[in-house]
């Protein structure tokens, strides 16, 4: 039987959150990750250090990729650093980075990409593919999404979201 027009317009429907749609998508998403992360030896949160630093490397080409700060990581995924330090850690022990001081300034970590994480990268080239096919939408559709997501997640940082 089809919702009444009441049930429709109760703003307190669970299934009219747009919290709740977010919640239980995300756990979703991230279970079609998984299988697909875990060849790589990374965690869905290790696999967002490693694509932040990627996209680093990229954009210095020809230099084997400059080394980010861990704030700026931080301030890329929009988390503290206290969240990020143990994935570095084992992103660290695992080979795929390197932590160093900075010359410049003892409170500052540099984060960079070792031989074995830029080579990682190739192998991972094949996750966002399989995840597009898994999801079974298109990718027009999922482009999409994204775009409304960050505008959505602009908004609420704006709002004051994510302050300590």
């Amino acid at each position: 039987m089809p919702p009444t027009i009441a049930a429709d317009l109760d703003p307190l429907s669970l299934q009219r959150q747009v919290c709740f749609a977010l919640a239980v998508t995300n756990r979703a998403v991230l279970a079609v990750y998984r299988p697909l992360l875990e060849p790589l030896g990374l965690t869905h949160p290790q696999y967002l250090v490693m694509l932040a630093l990627w996209d680093e490397a990229k954009s210095d080409a020809g230099r084997n990729g400059k080394a980010l700060s861990v704030k700026e990581i931080a301030a890329l995924l929009q988390l503290d650093s206290a969240t990020l330090s143990p994935m570095l850690k084992r992103l660290e022990s695992q080979g795929l980075i390197t932590r160093t001081r900075s010359s410049t300034d003892e409170r500052t970590t540099q984060v960079a990409l070792t031989r074995q994480g830029r080579n990682l990268r190739r192998q991972a080239l094949k996750v966002p593919l399989a995840v597009v096919e898994r999801l079974g939408v298109e990718l027009s559709e999922l482009e999409h999404l994204r775009e409304v997501l960050t505008r959505i997640n602009t908004a609420a940082v704006a709002a004051g979201a994510l302050r300590a």
